[in-house]
């Protein structure tokens, strides 16, 4: 099954207002509209089950992880307080955009964490945070998705100050370049062109090299252009003085990457979000190996887009916990977190009002693994719940929402759960409430996670040992029969951030 492509679609469609990429969402509840705390800030005290090595030392692995940026999201559209910015007026309104998204529901159902107003230059202190975020979790860098070159283009300004960032926030944080061969802008350029821009971007000592000093060069939907085009792409790039290797990203790598072997490093694929799907991810890997090419996997949480009309069925974390394992039991080269930040598709890692860092927690458990061969140890008892907020199949009457989402085909069978995903040093018994059923039971030490029927109302998880509560989390999201548009995206809490 292919995923199918909207990001070009959001970019070109949007309204520019001020130089602002325009879209529109729903409204966050009380709780979502103050500042979320960032990866970087809680991981210096207990936020995470575990302890993650020092960035010297997962860095010193030739496996690598990169999370997917998506320019049209950065942190704060105009450093207005959160209750009143561009994100809550528009993006977080389905009134916004003088109502052009009423009809789903609004264009997003979550945001980047919010935070005050700030001075100086916003975007690259925001920028810098992003960067300082992914740092703190492991992350090699980002592979940056480029929608659009012209100097004056928002799009791009993004992508330079987002590179400044890198190079003054850690030297050793990479950005790879990813043309979206997808886009209006780029489809517009001829191989030389291409060449021309990315040589230049290529320049600065963040953009991502080999040690032979060539230059990762990723687009994206590669097959949007051919085999003989990338050649003239990388002899360009090479008379440029700044050799690429060429890492394509496949919506469809079967039918495909065997006609770009004789100009590719590596190989690349956009992936499924559905558990049920991700038993070809060793295939494909032994496909790049056979050819001598390195794989960068896509590991994702889920997928979740209103004004498409469709989603994908995710099991709470278990795509996310499935991708990983296949990834690593595969052997996979490189790993791409897909998204850090693509709010209108709901695949977001970065911290989020909806997820407070949870997902960032556990791609840097797995990550872990990766780069050191070893599972890390469990030092704190840490529990996380994930649920919607509403069952899969219901649909909100009121609000005026009349386009709704249904299943993508082939996606697992909705379901409606919580899961309880506890990291244990020891055996403990864990104890729930669920929409006021309380329910317990005894878990392992280590990783474990347990399914519960989702209810109406609150939801909460507790971790008893002898006699002494380690760990406790109550999601901050409520489950309701009258939701005011539909959302079937998965809600994260840790215990790690009270």
């Amino acid at each position: 099954m292919k995923i199918i492509f909207s990001r070009a679609a959001v970019a070109a469609g949007s309204l520019l207002l001020g130089g602002v990429l325009a879209t529109a969402g729903c409204g966050l509840s009380p709780r979502e509209a103050v500042p979320v705390k960032g990866v970087a800030e809680a991981s210096a005290t207990t936020a995470l089950p575990f302890d993650l090595p020092a960035t010297a030392t997962l860095r010193a692995s030739k496996q690598k992880v990169f999370a997917h940026y998506f320019t049209p999201y950065p942190v704060s559209l105009d450093n207005k307080a959160p209750e009143s910015d561009y994100y809550t007026r528009n993006y977080l309104s389905p009134a916004g955009e003088g109502g052009i998204h009423q009809a789903y529901g609004g264009l997003l159902r979550d945001r980047p964490a919010p935070r005050a107003p700030i001075s100086g230059d916003y975007q690259l202190e925001d920028m810098k945070r992003e960067v300082r975020t992914a740092v703190a979790a492991g992350l090699d860098g980002f592979t940056v998705d480029l929608l659009n070159l012209s100097a004056t283009s928002p799009h791009r300004k993004r992508v330079d100050l987002l590179i400044k960032a890198a190079e003054q926030v850690d030297p050793g944080f990479r950005i790879v370049l990813m043309p979206d061969m997808t886009a209006t802008q780029i489809k517009g350029l001829d191989a030389a062109g291409l060449a021309s821009e990315l040589a230049g971007l290529a320049k600065s000592p963040a953009v991502y090299k080999l040690p032979d000093g060539r230059v990762v060069v990723s687009p994206f939907k590669a097959e949007n252009r051919t085999a003989d085009w990338y050649a003239a792409f990388n002899t360009a790039m090479t008379n440029l003085g700044a050799k690429p290797a060429l890492v394509p990203v496949f919506l469809n790598f079967g039918a495909n990457y065997k006609n770009y072997a004789s100009v590719s490093y590596g190989f690349s694929n956009w992936g499924n979000r559905s558990p049920n799907l991700q038993g070809g991810i060793g295939g494909n890997i032994s496909a790049s190996h056979g050819l001598g090419k390195i794989w960068m996997q896509p590991v994702a949480v889920q997928d979740e887009r209103p004004n498409q009309g469709i989603y994908d069925e995710a099991n709470n974390t278990e795509n996310l916990r499935t991708t990983w394992k296949n990834a690593i039991d595969g052997g996979t080269d490189w790993v791409q977190l897909t998204t850090w930040n693509d709010f209108s598709e709901g695949t977001q890692f970065a911290p989020s009002p909806h997820n407070d860092g949870a997902y960032l927690d556990l791609a840097s458990y797995y990550l872990t693994r990766l780069k050191t061969g070893t599972w890390p140890a469990i030092a704190r008892d840490t529990v996380y719940l994930t649920h919607r907020t509403q069952t899969a199949a219901l649909k909100p009457t009121s609000g005026g929402q009349a386009k709704f989402m249904v299943p993508r085909s082939g996606t697992a069978t909705p379901r409606d759960k919580v899961e309880i995903l506890s990291f244990l040093t020891a055996a403990a018994q864990v104890r729930a409430t669920i929409g006021g059923t309380a329910s317990s039971y005894d878990a392992a030490a280590g990783v474990q996670a347990r399914l519960f029927p989702l209810a109406n109302g609150a939801t909460a998880a507790s971790v008893l040992r002898n006699g002494t509560t380690t760990a406790t989390v109550t999601s901050p999201f409520t489950v309701t029969a009258t939701p005011q548009v539909q959302d079937l995206q998965y809600h994260a809490a840790t215990s790690g951030r009270p």
